[in-house]
């Protein structure tokens, strides 16, 4: 595929978002990260400052009252806020990426109506999105009430940003058609429980527990209907920037912690005949691979971002295989920012050296994170369709990951 256009990169040393709110947010984020890192729980009031940052609408479209395409950059933006947002605490970027999945959704499978509802209401009100669409969790069933509406009954697992959200999507099972539900309702909706059972080893402030349906009511005018067509599949290849720009907002926040902390407290190994650990040509070759690493991943994000953002201009004219080399374009990319990720949340510690294992410091957290979120979807099932790609050029066909 020739690329629409030369995508605009920004290396990790060059702010991103001139807003100084953003600035303020991300340091006050930072000083923060490892206690909460520690403690884990609900964010609330760091929740708050991002909405108090005015991030929550970067994915509402110009036309409702929000900021997509406000600067030319469609989903560039997003993903920038997304990846500088992980560098220094990548639990609350998840829960932005998702609201901005949401967001998307509805403008995706919603008619005039739902999105002009919604999406202004997000302006508006400043809603938080949570979700439990879960596609692999069928144990929430949806019985059609004979009246265009629906009721859920069961659970669904891994709901991030479900706690203090105040609307969410949700996927219920069909038993009679063997089809997926699709609706909007409000998170308070009687029957609906939010469970404090979220607890990995990373992304603790994801809220990504479970939550419970107990006769829950879906009207008619909240059900959404997902279209068959290529544009509304490219909710899928959202989501998976989503995690991408994760990725490689760990592996850039992992060289900066690594950064500072030998900057500060390194000592030269006893072998290496320099004065200051910064002077050890090993430790300089480390930092080297690390850098290639996280700059490569942030090059090919940028560029799945561009390719994303040409087939979105296409709106209901998107051919599929178009389609497929946004998803191929998107593969590529979360692959390098995968193996990024978790190759800097390693060598931070060889690079920082034994000290810098203080459980107070979590620097374990960048590994801790990106371990529990690269476990989303096989890795190998990615690169094996980019293979065949390059032997076959056969194009990535749509699933529920690709």
């Amino acid at each position: 595929m020739n690329d629409p256009r030369p995508p605009q990169t920004h290396p990790s040393t060059e702010p991103t978002n001139g807003d100084a709110r953003l600035a303020t947010l991300i340091e006050t984020l930072r000083a923060s990260a490892a206690r909460r890192d520690l403690a884990g729980g609900h964010a609330a009031a760091e929740k708050q400052l991002i909405a108090d940052a005015g991030l929550l609408t970067l994915a509402v479209p110009q036309e409702f009252g929000g900021r997509l395409g406000a600067d030319g950059s469609g989903w560039s933006a997003p993903y920038r806020t997304i990846r500088q947002i992980a560098r220094v605490d990548s639990a609350l970027a998840h829960l932005l990426g998702f609201e901005f999945l949401q967001i998307a959704t509805v403008d995706l499978w919603g008619n005039a109506t739902q999105r002009a509802n919604w999406l202004q209401g997000t302006v508006e009100h400043r809603w938080w999105w949570g979700n439990a669409v879960n596609p692999l969790d069928t144990r929430l069933i949806a019985q059609a009430d004979g009246a265009g509406g629906w009721r859920l009954h069961g659970k669904k697992g891994f709901c991030s940003g479900t706690t203090g959200s105040q609307m969410m999507t949700v996927s219920g099972h069909d038993p009679a058609s063997g089809n997926p539900v699709f609706a909007v309702v409000p998170t308070t909706r009687a029957g609906i429980t939010v469970h404090d059972d979220w607890d990995p080893i990373g992304q603790r402030q994801t809220d990504s527990g479970t939550v419970s349906f107990d006769a829950v009511e879906v009207r008619a005018a909240e059900v959404l209907h997902r279209p068959d067509t290529p544009r509304a599949s490219l909710r899928t290849l959202v989501s998976q920037l989503v995690l991408t720009n994760l990725f490689v907002g760990l592996a850039e926040g992992a060289l900066e912690e690594a950064r500072e902390y030998v900057l500060a407290n390194g000592r030269p190994w006893v072998n290496s005949g320099v004065q200051h650990a910064a002077d050890d040509p090993y430790l300089q070759q480390r930092f080297g691979e690390m850098r290639i690493k996280a700059l490569s991943a942030a090059v090919l994000a940028d560029r799945a971002a561009a390719i994303l953002d040409h087939a979105w201009q296409q709106g209901d004219a998107l051919q599929a295989a178009t389609r497929a080399e946004v998803s191929l374009a998107v593969s590529e990319a979360k692959i390098v920012a995968h193996r990024a990720a978790l190759d800097a949340g390693e060598q931070l510690f060889d690079a920082c050296g034994a000290r810098a294992t203080n459980a107070a410091l979590a620097l374990d957290r960048f590994w801790r994170n990106a371990r529990v979120h690269t476990l989303h979807d096989p890795v190998d099932y990615r690169v094996r369709d980019v293979g065949r790609h390059a032997l076959t050029r056969e194009l990535p066909q749509p699933s529920l990951y690709t």
